[in-house]
C-alpha cells in the first residue's frame, strides 16, 4: 500500500447528513462539496445549464459572451468598481447585468441572443443574496411578449419534466396582471400552489362601529384579510404567534375573529358563537359579508390586518404563506409557475419623490401611453412581465425602448441632465440611431431556479463557492486588504476613517 497523501480528520462528517454550522461548512467548503447532497445539487446545475444551452440551441440561438469589465451605468444597484491601472483614476465595473450589451447585440443584427452570465451588485446585506450570482440572459429581435411567453413556456415544462419527471407543472402558465396579483395575494411573486386569497374589507370596516378600523380608513388605509379553513379553535398562544408575526413585519397587529367552534353553514353563525374582540362594534350581517368575502365557513379563523396599504400586503403576503405550510395545503411535489404582466412603468422614491424605474429605465411603456409620459407618468405601463414560481420571481424582462427620442424621454423624467446622459448613456443612444430593431427579452435566475428544483432553502446550497450573508467569502477570507505597492500601481491610497 502506498499513501498518495495524508488526511487529517474533517471537521464535520462527510458521509453523513447532518446538521452543521453554515460558517464552517462556507470555511471548508472543499470538503462541504463532498457530501452526497451538495454533491447532487451540482450535477442537477450542470445538467440545467446544459438543458438550457441545448434548448436554445435547437431554437436558433446563438451563445455570445459579454465582457465583464464595463462602463458604470446605474441599473439599481451599487457598481462593483475596478481601478485602472493604466488609465489613472478612472474605473471599471462590473455588471450588474448584460442589459445594455445585448441590447446592442440586437443593433449587430443577432437576432437570437443568450448567455449564461455572471452579474455582480453590491447590495446591502439581505437574507439569500450573493454579491454575484448566475443568470440566463437571452434577447430576440421582432417579438412581442406572447413570443418570450411561449418560449419560456416550453423552455421550463421540459426542462422540468425531462430532469424532474416526479414532479408535475402547471400549465398553461397563468398571465395574472400586477394590480390583481397585489389584490388577491399581497405581492407580486405570489405561491399559487394553495388558496387563501387575501380579500379587501374595508367598505365593510368602514361602516362599523370600530375604532380601529375607522381610525385606519380616516387616514387612507385598508383593512384585508384572509380565511384560516377549520382554525375557529385557535388558542390564544397560537394567535399570539401570528399577532407576534405580522408586528415584526410592521403591522399594529392582527385581529382574529373565530367563527364557531364545528364547521358548518354561515346561515347558522350568531354573534354569541364568534370570538373577536371586533365582534361587539360589528353587527352579525357585517360578520357574515366579511366571512362570505374570504370564502368561509363555520369552523374557520378570519385574520385581519389594518393599516397603510403596503404594509398591509407584507404582512398578509407573509401570514398567508405562513397559514400555507402550518396547514400542509402547498402541494410538494408541484411548480405552480405563472407570468406577471402589466407593471407600471415608474414609481415615485418615498424619500426624494423622484420618478424610478418600476423595472429599468430602458423598458418600453404601452404604445397607448406614450403621450401620458408627458402629463401623467404615473398612469403609465409598462411592457415589463416576471415569471414566478412557487412564491418567488425567477425571471423578469421586458420589451425594449429602441429609438434615442424615446429613451431621453425616460431619462429625463428619472432625472438625468442632458450631461449625465449622454456620459453614462451616450453609446447606446448613438447605437440606436443606427437603425435598432424592436426587440425584448428576459433573464433568469439559475441560482433561484436549480434551488427550487432541488428542494433546497437559500441559493448557497446550489453554488459551489457562495459568499456568506455578509458578503464574505470564508474559504479564501475575502475581501481581504492587499499591499502598499499594489495601492500605489492603482494611484489609490486609503482614506482615514472619520
Amino acid at each position: 500500500m502506498e499513501i498518495l497523501n495524508p488526511a487529517k480528520t474533517p471537521p464535520f462528517y462527510i458521509n453523513e447528513d447532518i446538521e452543521v454550522e453554515e460558517s464552517l461548512r462556507l470555511k471548508y467548503r472543499y470538503l462541504d462539496l463532498r457530501r452526497a447532497r451538495m454533491k447532487a445539487n451540482l450535477f442537477l446545475r450542470h445538467r440545467v445549464v446544459k438543458f438550457i444551452r441545448d434548448f436554445l440551441d435547437a431554437k436558433g440561438f446563438i451563445e455570445v459572451e459579454t465582457p465583464i469589465l464595463i462602463k458604470s451605468t446605474p441599473e439599481g444597484a451599487r457598481d462593483y468598481l475596478v481601478p485602472s491601472r493604466l488609465h489613472w483614476g478612472k474605473f471599471y465595473a462590473l455588471p450588474q447585468s448584460p442589459q445594455q450589451l445585448k441590447q446592442l447585440l440586437m443593433v449587430a443584427g443577432i437576432e437570437k441572443y443568450f448567455q449564461i452570465a455572471k452579474c455582480f451588485r453590491d447590495e446591502d446585506t439581505r437574507a439569500d443574496r450573493q454579491p454575484e450570482f448566475t443568470q440566463l440572459d437571452l434577447e430576440m429581435s421582432f417579438i412581442e411578449e406572447e413570443d418570450i411567453f411561449n418560449l419560456l413556456e416550453e423552455l421550463f415544462t421540459s426542462l422540468v419534466e425531462t430532469l424532474k419527471p416526479e414532479m408535475q407543472v402547471v400549465k398553461p402558465f397563468p398571465r395574472l396582471t400586477y394590480t390583481d396579483t397585489m389584490e388577491r395575494y399581497g405581492t407580486d411573486k405570489p405561491d399559487l400552489r394553495f388558496g387563501l386569497e387575501i380579500g379587501d374589507l374595508s367598505d365593510i370596516a368602514s361602516q362599523s362601529d370600530f375604532s380601529i378600523f375607522r381610525s385606519v380608513m380616516a387616514k387612507g388605509g385598508k383593512v384585508k384579510g384572509i380565511c384560516a379553513p377549520g382554525c375557529a379553535t385557535y388558542t390564544r398562544r397560537q394567535l399570539d404567534e401570528l399577532n407576534k408575526m405580522v408586528q415584526g413585519l410592521g403591522a399594529e397587529g392582527l385581529i382574529t375573529m373565530s367563527l364557531g367552534t364545528s364547521a358548518g353553514s354561515l346561515n347558522d353563525l350568531t354573534l354569541d358563537l364568534v370570538r373577536s374582540v371586533a365582534a361587539k362594534f360589528l353587527s352579525l350581517e357585517q360578520i357574515k359579508e366579511m366571512a362570505k368575502r374570504l370564502g368561509a365557513e363555520m369552523g374557520d379563523l378570519l385574520l385581519i390586518i389594518a393599516g397603510e396599504p403596503e404594509l398591509v400586503n407584507i404582512a398578509l403576503d407573509e401570514l398567508r404563506r405562513e397559514m400555507g405550510h402550518r396547514l400542509k395545503l402547498v402541494a410538494p411535489n408541484l411548480f405552480a409557475l405563472a407570468f406577471i404582466v402589466n407593471f407600471p412603468l415608474l414609481k415615485r422614491d418615498q424619500e426624494t419623490g423622484q420618478w424610478e424605474p418600476m423595472h429599468h429605465p430602458f423598458t418600453a411603456p404601452r404604445d397607448e401611453d406614450v403621450s401620458l409620459l408627458d402629463t401623467a407618468p404615473e398612469k403609465v405601463w409598462g411592457k415589463h412581465y416576471d415569471l414566478v414560481c412557487n412564491g418567488y420571481e425567477i425571471a423578469g424582462g421586458s420589451l425594449r425602448i429602441c429609438t434615442s427620442h424615446l429613451q431621453r424621454k425616460i431619462f429625463k423624467l428619472l432625472g438625468y441632465s442632458d450631461e449625465e446622459v449622454e456620459e453614462r448613456f451616450g453609446h447606446l443612444l448613438e447605437a440606436f440611431d443606427y437603425g435598432a430593431p424592436p426587440h425584448g427579452g428576459i433573464a433568469v435566475g439559475i441560482d433561484r431556479f436549480v434551488m427550487i428544483l432541488a428542494g433546497e432553502e437559500t441559493i448557497r446550497e446550489v453554488i459551489a463557492f457562495p459568499k456568506s450573508q455578509t458578503a464574505t467569502d470564508l474559504t479564501f477570507n475575502a475581501p481581504s486588504p492587499v499591499t502598499e505597492e499594489q495601492l500605489a500601481e492603482l494611484h489609490l491610497r486609503l482614506r482615514e476613517e472619520q
